[in-house]
């Protein structure tokens, strides 16, 4: 076997074990830490060298979701011809890698936007932190039933993701296609509880984001995320409503790099988010699974953390 094929092998299971919450093994080489056994500090160079993040014995753990899309191969590649040696670990959950780098078992994730990092902080008590931004991808709603907003009948069901901040995204571009009324006009952090029932066209579900693609046949339309897109066989240019990247206002959806706020600063990681956003085959990838929709940005990692900041203290006063 390949060290590629095994490495990825190792990714794999990785995935399988966050996702049962049994990754004890793994856990010990995570985060720069030294593997169990190995020397204390100041022994032997090569003892030392087993121990550093992004070297054959210590991998960087990248969790992602979606790692079948072709360019995830073209930055891990480009990541090894700069001497950074990278798993990448593959979710189908958006629960699970938040959780799996505060447990160590990842060291870095890439698969959400800023409104997402900041909920999960919240809730969980916890402080990753951005360390770097991919883009902004607009969320569409697809329907396999109607070509239109317009022809969309007056009663019938839309769904959208049940997470708390792409439910609230989808709603909101409910509300600008005209298809519901939110409360206080919709915040990022709307519900289906506000939906002015008595004002809006359609009735309004939350289901898994990673449902809303099959569903299609069962309903009227649906607000589907990027990332299941493809799966699905759905072509991004076939949305009949979505809303706009390159508003200054979806800053706080600005895709991005998280790890740990002890990790924020290791030069690996932050290495790791400088060949993301200069590789060009890396570029030319992402923006070609994405349809062509994504708008790439490369905004300062301290204003990502100052604009995480201020979603979440938002948040709490909710």
């Amino acid at each position: 076997m390949s060290n590629r094929s095994i490495r990825r092998s190792l990714g794999r299971s990785l995935a399988v074990a966050g996702a049962l919450g049994t990754a004890v093994a793994l856990v010990g080489c995570a985060a720069g830490s030294a593997p169990a056994g190995s020397a204390p500090a100041g022994s032997a160079p090569a003892d030392a060298a087993a121990s550093t993040l992004g070297t054959a014995d210590n991998p960087v753990q990248l969790g992602v979701v979606g790692a079948a899309e072709p360019y995830w191969t073209a930055f891990e590649e480009a990541a090894e011809a700069e001497g950074i040696e990278l798993d990448i670990v593959d979710f189908t959950d958006y629960n699970q890698p938040n959780p799996a780098v505060s447990e160590g078992e990842l060291d870095i994730n890439q698969f959400q936007h800023i409104i997402y990092l900041a909920n999960y902080n919240t809730q969980a008590g916890d402080d990753l932190q951005p360390i770097g931004s991919t883009a902004t991808y607009p969320i569409g709603l697809y329907s396999s039933q109607y070509e239109s907003v317009e022809e969309i009948p007056d009663g019938a069901e839309v769904i959208v993701p049940n997470d708390d901040t792409n439910q609230a995204r989808g709603l909101l571009v409910l509300q600008s296609a005209g298809l519901v009324a939110l409360e206080e006009g919709g915040t990022p952090y709307s519900t289906v509880d506000d939906i002015i029932e008595e004002e809006s066209r359609v009735t309004v579900s939350a289901v898994d984001a990673a449902i809303t693609a099959t569903s299609l046949p069962d309903v009227a339309a649906a607000i589907v995320n990027n990332d299941f897109l493809t799966d699905a066989g759905i072509d991004p240019a076939d949305a009949i409503a979505q809303d706009d990247p390159a508003d200054p206002a979806a800053q706080p959806y600005i895709n991005i790099f998280a790890t740990t706020a002890e990790n924020a600063d290791d030069e690996v990681l932050n290495r790791l988010v400088e060949i993301f956003q200069t590789n060009e085959e890396v570029q030319a990838g992402a923006l070609e699974s994405s349809g062509g929709t994504g708008l790439f940005v490369s905004t300062p990692k301290a204003e990502l953390q100052e604009s995480l900041a201020s979603v979440q203290e938002a948040l709490e006063q909710q």
